[in-house]
């Protein structure tokens, strides 16, 4: 079947009416009006990707589920899918969809963290279940491992320059007190304190020091 067919046939038989006029929206709302009449088997995994997504919005379903919407497309198309995704949002759908990019379900999502095997010990950890993180960029610090007393954790430097530090602070540090420890250490040239992001959450449940925490606590 050609994309346009198929997309009218799955339409009228999830709605059970015309969807011509929606059909043609959503081509051209994706960039896919120049491939309505291309058969759907010589489709890329992106246009395919799209093809899936007009299919499942057309009936205009009150839940929709999505897994790994962004699976397969290029910047500009999966900017198109997400843009997409916010609307349909914002006109009281409810979406729920499955992503391996931490990024994107931060700033897409409403989040519910659930309980994970692992979480236990992180919860038993208090370095794995501290509260904020300290990053700052600075100039001459010493390789190695670096500890303070009040942010104990390991130097994370960004790989694009290797100036950015990152610590995470132990539960009721002081962060002026890290500063102070790290100014004798380096020259700081500016720095911040952030909430842990999801990634963050997640490595700290799921990864090697959350790992370690539970054989200590096995």
């Amino acid at each position: 079947m050609t994309v346009q067919a198929l997309l009218e046939f799955f339409g009228e038989l999830r709605s059970g009416r015309s969807v011509k006029a929606e059909v043609a929206s959503w081509l051209q709302r994706l960039d896919l009006a120049s491939r309505a009449s291309a058969k759907v088997e010589t489709l890329s995994k992106g246009m395919s990707q799209k093809v899936q997504f007009i299919a499942t919005v057309i009936p205009e379903p009150k839940l929709l589920i999505l897994d790994e919407p962004f699976s397969g497309l290029d910047p500009v198309s999966a900017d198109a899918i997400r843009s997409a995704i916010l609307d349909l949002r914002r006109h009281g759908v409810t979406v729920i969809l499955s992503t391996h990019d931490m990024q994107l379900a931060e700033t897409m999502c409403e989040l519910h963290l659930h309980d994970l095997p692992r979480q236990e010990g992180a919860r038993r950890n208090p370095q794995l279940n501290s509260g904020s993180i300290w990053r700052g960029h600075h100039t001459g610090f010493r390789s190695g491992r670096h500890r303070c007393r009040a942010a104990p954790a390991r130097r994370r430097a960004d790989p694009r320059s290797g100036q950015v530090q990152e610590l995470r602070l132990a539960r009721g540090a002081d962060p002026q007190d890290v500063l102070r420890a790290l100014v004798e250490q380096a020259r700081v040239t500016s720095f911040s304190l952030m909430k842990p992001s999801l990634y963050d959450i997640f490595m700290r449940i799921a990864g090697p020091a959350a790992e370690e925490a539970n054989r200590a606590s096995a």
